[in-house]
């Protein structure tokens, strides 16, 4: 089964665009589990844009499903994920100023970086997983690192689906099986919506889990936040 985890990153900015705390950060979260989303994921940024560093430290006191954290490990970010001990924490090589994650790690290039913080991570029993393109020999490298997962980047998969779904997902298939080859579990995220959400579940047999923000809010606008989640977890299911 896949389980859905819903990014809420775009409920802080609406809050964050007036002030106060209308939308509620934590109240949103804790809806989302009500209407069966089986966790929540938070990508803090150095300037808090959006989730702000005491949002991760309160959901992760009042959460019951799994708390995701992504984000660069610079040293504050690693400081905070250590802290706050969420399930999981997904590393991603993003800019600081960057709008949105744009690209996977090349986990050949930074195998000994990523090996180390993947250690400092496991031992206080955080779940890791790598933010990469879908490309086998980026899979098979961060295996090595002895990270838990890798997150597959489905923007581009996203961006060409419509043309042409069986040749948008081709890569996703085969770095799916290096995941699987490899010994390290799989997780997906990026542009993810109603209309393309099944197909890869169906074509990724050993997809853990997605992360889906952006189109899930977008969705909750017409349809309400409850409706939308169940209709994400028919996809899945």
């Amino acid at each position: 089964m896949t389980r859905l985890s819903v990014n809420i990153n775009k409920i802080a900015t609406l809050r964050n665009a007036r002030g106060g705390n209308n939308p509620d950060v934590l109240k949103t979260a804790l809806d989302c589990e009500r209407f069966g989303a089986e966790g929540i994921t938070v990508h803090p940024r150095p300037d808090e844009r959006h989730i702000r560093y005491n949002d991760v430290r309160e959901l992760k006191k009042n959460i019951k499903t799994e708390l995701n954290i992504e984000g660069n490990p610079e040293r504050k970010f690693i400081n905070l994920v250590l802290e706050v001990k969420p399930k999981q924490v997904t590393l991603v090589p993003d800019e600081p100023g960057a709008i949105t994650s744009n690209q996977g790690w090349n986990t050949i290039k930074h195998l000994n970086f990523l090996k180390e913080i993947t250690k400092e991570f496991q031992r206080n029993n955080i779940r890791v997983s790598l933010f990469v393109d879908p490309n086998v020999e980026m899979v098979e490298a961060a295996a090595k690192t002895n990270a838990d997962r890798v997150e597959l980047y489905t923007e581009p998969y996203a961006t060409h689906y419509l043309q042409n779904k069986e040749l948008a997902v081709a890569d996703y298939i085969k770095a799916a099986e290096a995941a699987a080859k490899s010994g390290i579990g799989l997780n997906a995220g990026h542009d993810l919506d109603l209309h393309n959400l099944q197909y890869l579940k169906e074509k990724l047999t050993n997809l853990d889990e997605v992360s889906i923000g952006h189109a899930l809010v977008c969705d909750a606008l017409y349809y309400g936040l409850e409706n939308t989640i169940q209709m994400y977890l028919k996809k899945l299911k």
